[in-house]
């Protein structure tokens, strides 16, 4: 475990330049699926689903009516027609309602008239099959019905109830805790920091209490890391290397501090590491555009994972052109916020740097311009991350 010297009390570490990738590699390999939870299929909405479910037996379970009409032997309806009706006997059915032995087609409602007791004229030929869903037709016995890591939409829930599933095992929210590292001059009411973080664990599938502020003070900030018991643990603020900046000591403290500083832009002075009791703390700088992609890349991707949902980027990408051409500083993986142009090509806007989360609210999307490049010349295929949520 990295300490500092003594009690474990001193300045912070010179901050140092560890890649972005070496950064998730470690978000990856310390933080893994947590346990799951049975639940009644009604409460499985948005929820990650635990373990494959297969079917039981074939779905449907046996032919029956795709719509609702008149089940028939479709060899007695031939020679049927407008001019020729004839009358069979009368089966009605539903929709989804197996078909009677003997049947194998069902004449739409408006293709038959009930006649004498118990006949229906009916005026077109059936064949075989004719609006009958065939046993297994949508999933054979032993088929998978829906794999472990998918988040359940009201179609996986209609399926699994049509193969006869009450309930599912599903990954459990992962309990995610927010301590702000405050001052005796200052209070986190009124700061961007907690609401903007709350919001985004939400979307990644945590559950968070109210963001607790704790004095800037390295002993009680390691105190209060020492205590949590969560699964994962967000510090927010003194993360710099400035003399009242305790995170970085204060996690050293508490247990491991694996990362300070980090080649990422904005979010240089990010932290990675664990409590003794192994629990994965983020440490997520002060300022708002740093805090907000501190979080995306490395706090939102362990809670993903945790969680059992696809540890990427929750953004729609899509692959655009460059206007014009686009800087970056080599050494540093640099969030660069973009707009969509009408002709298709996407451009530059102001940095994170010069206007804060502004530069977020004004875009359409952002590129992320890796730390081996200096950015992209005009004509360029770039990758875009639009502000759209989307499922990969």
């Amino acid at each position: 475990m990295t300490r500092l010297g003594g009690d474990g009390i001193g300045k912070p570490p010179r901050l140092g330049h560890t890649s972005v990738d070496l950064a998730l590699a470690w978000v990856d390999a310390g933080t893994h699926c947590l346990g799951t939870e049975d639940l009644a299929l009604g409460e499985t909405s948005g929820r990650v689903l635990g373990k494959d479910i297969c079917a039981t037996q074939p779905i449907p379970p046996r032919d029956c009516a795709a719509l609702d009409g008149f089940a028939v032997r479709a060899g007695e309806s031939l020679g049927a027609s407008s001019y020729n009706p004839l009358s069979l006997p009368l089966i009605a059915v539903a929709a989804g309602e197996a078909l009677l032995a003997g049947t194998d087609a069902v004449v739409p409602l408006e293709h038959g008239q009930p006649d004498a007791p118990g006949r229906v004229v009916v005026v077109e030929v059936a064949a075989p099959g004719d609006n009958v869903d065939r046993q297994g037709a949508v999933a054979a016995a032993g088929a998978i019905l829906t794999r472990a890591g998918t988040r359940l939409a009201p179609h996986h829930i209609g399926l699994l109830a049509a193969g006869g599933f009450v309930r599912a095992s599903i990954v459990g929210h992962p309990r995610v805790r927010i301590i702000v590292a405050g001052s005796t001059r200052s209070s986190p009411a009124g700061d961007s920091n907690g609401p903007m973080v709350c919001a985004a664990v939400h979307r990644d599938g945590g559950t968070v209490a109210e963001p607790v502020a704790v004095e800037r003070n390295t002993s009680a900030l390691a105190c209060k890391l020492a205590a949590e018991e969560a699964d994962i643990v967000l510090v927010i603020g003194g993360t710099g290397p400035g003399c009242d900046d305790v995170a970085a000591p204060a996690l050293a403290a508490a247990g491991e501090l694996a990362f300070h500083g980090i080649a990422l832009r904005p979010g240089e002075t990010s932290g990675l590491g664990r409590t003794a009791a192994g629990v994965p703390v983020v440490l997520l700088p002060g300022a708002p555009a740093a805090c907000l992609w501190s979080y995306e890349l490395f706090a939102g991707r362990a809670i993903r994972r945790l969680g059992g949902r696809d540890p990427r980027l929750p953004y729609r990408s899509v692959t655009m052109t460059m206007a014009r051409k686009l800087v970056s500083a080599i050494g540093m993986t640099e969030i660069c916020p973009v707009r969509c142009r009408p002709d298709g090509r996407v451009e530059p806007l102001a940095s994170f740097a010069e206007t804060g989360l502004m530069a977020a609210a004004g875009a359409d999307g952002f590129v992320i311009v890796p730390e081996a490049s200096e950015g992209y010349r005009q004509g360029a295929a770039v990758t875009v991350y639009l502000w759209e949520y989307g499922d990969h």
